[in-house]
């Protein structure tokens, strides 16, 4: 556990001048209806894109009532080029009527519910818990699932058994902000292919399990 937290610190560290993923800075404006829509924007879709496509799509609505307001063709030329841009538009307007026919316009605050939408896994549930509703939640996409694995923290064969097992050994305090920290810094440091391990914070407490080669 102190090894764990130890590691967690020393990567909080070295990420702190790093810029943090698109859906943690749509986080700060505190609002889980954008978390969630961003998050579905983010699927498949680099940060720079992501941001940038959530952007202009808040700008022109950012409430359940007046992104309905939009067309889907609409959405598809604000979200362009994001991955599977049409598809998303029509998940965008699916979600934004059933909030407000079946939650008056409010993104509900349970795993349960949340699952219940179509286009939202486990992933994007827990982050808008977590982000948008500062309830304890382990968000693990594919940069949390491979640093867990990597450092020798779990030995697991997909996100939702590294969810399992980081939710026995991670003290809930540090839930919510582990995916912010862990992304960061699987996008700057700890890359999928050959990360830089010269200069990580972490090299000494870490298995560098799958590591092949190194920078």
């Amino acid at each position: 556990m102190n090894k764990i937290l130890a590691t967690i610190k020393l990567i909080e560290k070295q990420v702190k001048t790093c810029t943090v993923p698109a859906v943690s800075q749509v986080a700060w404006r505190n609002d889980p209806y954008l978390i969630l829509v961003s998050c579905i924007l983010s699927l498949r879709t680099k940060d720079k894109t992501t941001l940038e496509a959530s952007r202009r799509l808040f700008k022109a609505a950012d409430t359940p009532r007046k992104m309905l307001k939009l067309s889907e063709k609409r959405i598809q030329g604000l979200i362009y080029p994001v991955g599977f841009y049409r598809n998303k538009s029509r998940v965008i307007l699916e979600l934004s009527r059933k909030l407000i026919r079946d939650h008056r316009g409010r993104v509900p605050d349970s795993l349960e519910e949340l699952l219940k939408f179509k286009g939202v896994g486990r992933k994007t549930a827990n982050l808008v818990l977590g982000l948008g509703y500062d309830i304890p939640a382990i968000c693990v996409d594919t940069h949390v699932h491979r640093i867990s694995n990597r450092l020798g923290w779990v030995k697991t064969g997909d996100p939702h058994q590294t969810e399992e097992a980081l939710g026995k050994i991670i003290p809930r305090r540090h839930w919510i902000g582990l995916n912010t920290s862990l992304v960061t810094f699987g996008q700057n440091i700890c890359v999928p292919i050959s990360p830089y391990c010269s200069r990580c914070y972490v090299s000494k407490l870490c298995k560098q399990a799958g590591v092949n080669k190194s920078r």
